[in-house]
């Protein structure tokens, strides 16, 4: 069995799952079916706890039973997501659904790079694992800007519904692929099978033993983090600066096109640069760019976002890639789960700051607070890094 197509697969699945042109409208709609912004935040606080509690047990079912399984479970429950919210009218369809959005996506967490390394690594080809999970973050962020421009269109033809029957549509498409994926085999380094109460010891004995994957873990999660207060709030900061709604759209569509070049050609930055200087100068970006955003309130920001934007694209290959080449095929998706995991907590951790800031010193503040966090990581990497991460 050519496990390749694997990989091929795995391109269409993440484009059809995440061609969601609902999200361009998802607050007007839940609005007009009576959610308040109370309600809303009780569904973000649902959606948060049931990834948060379900990340690792997901993680070890993956290795233990599925990847494969796992995957089509997150488009089945993607599909029950989104035909529930075409008919939802009260607050409890809204928590059904993001219950099982949540649900979903921890079956996918560490499943989907555990099934795409370990499909090229049957076939020898384990080293471009960091060319390919940059492919397949690009099909992400194409479907995300083919949604994004079209989403506002066909909500303003056709009504607000017809944008969740799209993204319904894109799902069941990816769960029909998801059936038509095939389980490589786990090359482990042992035969024996491990005991499920035995997975989170192995995996923080791990993390121990290997201080370099966690600092290189550890800058992807600071960078993720950042950029995540980006992507929730660009709209506040750009409309601070005085730029219409009408460009909003467009906006959104080329902070994800900027984000491409990043993922497509990290593994070629990597050939060129060692870990440790690549990650420093990515970090010393987004440092000095969120500097710029709590300093410089001008149109002149609109281009450092953009700047910030196209060195994120690097991290996550780069770092998952890191990952994946030194842990066992047998605990793959388990450990994946838990640099989700490390990413959530550490954007809760950043989100309390930056929270506070801004409600003292508006959304700029919040910028200023990421800024310095970023800026006392820089230092703590360049020290400890020495040496270790190379």
């Amino acid at each position: 069995m050519n496990y390749i197509q694997n990989v091929w697969k795995l391109y269409a699945i993440r484009f059809f799952h995440n061609l969601i042109p609902a999200y361009v409208i998802e607050r007007l709609f839940w609005e007009q079916r009576g959610m308040t912004v109370q309600m809303v935040i009780y569904t973000e606080i649902i959606y948060a706890v049931t990834v948060v509690l379900l990340e690792i047990p997901s993680g070890i079912i993956a290795d233990k039973w599925s990847r494969k399984k796992m995957m089509v479970l997150n488009a089945f429950f993607g599909c029950c997501e989104f035909l529930i919210l075409v008919f939802a009218t009260e607050f409890w369809h809204f928590a059904a659904a993001v219950f099982l959005a949540g649900i979903g996506r921890s079956a996918c967490s560490g499943a989907e790079n555990a099934l795409l390394y370990d499909s090229l690594l049957s076939k020898g080809e384990e080293h471009s694992f960091e060319k390919c999970l940059g492919r397949l973050n690009a099909w992400d962020f194409s479907a995300a800007i083919l949604a994004a421009l079209s989403g506002s269109l066909m909500a303003s033809w056709y009504g607000f519904e017809m944008n969740y029957w799209v993204s319904f549509t894109g799902m069941l498409v990816s769960l029909c692929i998801s059936l038509m994926l095939v389980e490589p085999e786990v090359k482990s380094k042992t035969d024996e099978s491990i005991a499920i109460k035995e997975y989170v010891k192995a995996s923080i004995h791990f993390f121990r033993r290997n201080q370099g994957v966690c600092l290189v873990l550890l800058s992807g999660m600071v960078t993720g983090a950042a950029i995540s207060f980006i992507d929730e709030f660009w709209q506040l900061y750009i409309s601070r600066l005085g730029v219409p709604v009408i460009y909003f759209g467009l906006f959104s569509a080329g902070l994800s096109f900027l984000r491409l070049p990043g993922n497509v050609l990290a593994y070629r930055i990597k050939s060129r640069m060692n870990y440790r200087a690549l990650i420093s100068g990515v970090v010393f970006v987004f440092a000095a760019g969120m500097l710029y955003l709590y300093a410089v309130k001008g149109y002149t920001s609109l281009a450092v976002i953009f700047i910030i934007y196209i060195v994120s694209g690097i991290m996550d290959p780069i770092a998952t890639g890191y990952l994946h080449h030194r842990i066992d095929s047998a605990m793959r998706a388990t450990i994946d789960s838990f640099q989700s995991l490390g990413l959530r907590t550490m954007a809760i951790i950043v989100g309390l700051g930056f929270g506070f800031f801004s409600s003292r010193f508006d959304i700029f503040g919040g910028y200023g607070f990421i800024s310095f966090l970023c800026g006392v990581f820089l230092i703590y990497f360049l020290i400890s890094s020495k040496g270790v991460v190379e």
